[in-house]
């Protein structure tokens, strides 16, 4: 019996974890690719799984779709993903994810001057008016939405 090359999405589904609205997401997304049979219903290859693992593990660590896809680009289409591949993939998350852990520790330290009033009169806080710059838009409120 000949190895199987081509995975239906559901059979991707399956071995992957993942839901087939997922698939498809990551499909339109860009991130792994299939073709459409003459009964237009989606292949993919067997490369397609390791691809699909990648993903999950770097959503996993919280690195963007954007990022993710950006990642994927280096890589060969319709090979699967090698240990040499991974080790460049993760080096650079590695350096994405500390940035971002440097920059959550420094929110977390600056919780203890925050009494999460909202109210922006408190002169020192370090989370939503860093160095009371909103002191020189004038006084009352001067925040309507909450940023994001």
């Amino acid at each position: 019996m000949a190895p199987v090359t081509e995975l239906t999405v559901g059979q991707v589904a399956q071995r992957s974890g993942v839901a087939v609205s997922a698939l498809h997401f990551y499909e339109t997304r860009g991130l792994i690719r299939s073709h459409r049979t003459s009964g237009n219903q989606r292949r993919y290859g067997r490369d397609v799984l390791r691809r699909v693992a990648i993903i999950r593990i770097a959503q996993e660590v919280g690195i963007s779709l954007a990022g993710i896809g950006a990642a994927l680009q280096s890589l060969p289409e319709g090979r699967t993903p090698t240990r040499e591949d991974w080790n460049l993939l993760s080096t650079a998350w590695c350096d994405e994810l500390d940035q971002k852990i440097s920059q959550l520790k420094k929110l977390r330290d600056g919780l203890t001057d925050c009494i999460g009033c909202g109210c922006m009169s408190i002169d020192k806080c370090p989370l939503r008016n860093k160095d009371d710059r909103l002191a020189r838009e004038g006084t009352g409120a001067r925040r309507l939405l909450v940023e994001r």
